[in-house]
């Protein structure tokens, strides 16, 4: 059975990143705007250092990159919510808050296309854990 090890350094990235989304998400929760917003930055960037990191392990890569696109949307739409532009209209009853359906369904698309394509046409590769 393959093993698949995170060195300390890289795993304590990632817990400080999970502190850091929770800090986003709860100034979002309670419309604390400048904690919501300045907690993007350090929220993203360890998102993406994760996914670069990981960049060999391309099961690994490509769950990151969801996971930053996912963070993506969800900022947005947080900022939108802040920043009171949410409810406007784009085209009919699609709201500038629903462009966050973007990074959402690029996340979704990055999924899919290794369960659906990647994996099948990979089975003795290491990609799952």
């Amino acid at each position: 059975m393959a093993e698949y090890r995170i060195p300390l350094q890289y795993r304590k990235m990632e817990n400080l990143h999970i502190v850091f989304w929770l800090l986003k998400d709860i100034g979002w929760c309670m419309i604390w705007k400048p904690l919501g917003i300045v907690m993007i930055f350090p929220t993203l960037v360890i998102s993406i250092v994760i996914a670069y990191r990981t960049r060999e392990l391309f099961s690994e890569l490509i769950h990151n990159l969801a996971i930053t696109f996912w963070i993506t949307a969800n900022s947005y739409w947080m900022i939108s919510e802040f920043l009171g532009f949410d409810s406007l209209h784009v085209y009919h009853d699609f709201t500038f808050k629903h462009l966050s359906i973007i990074p959402f369904l690029t996340g979704l698309g990055c999924l899919l296309y290794y369960y659906v394509i990647w994996q099948p046409r990979h089975p003795n590769e290491l990609d799952t854990l």
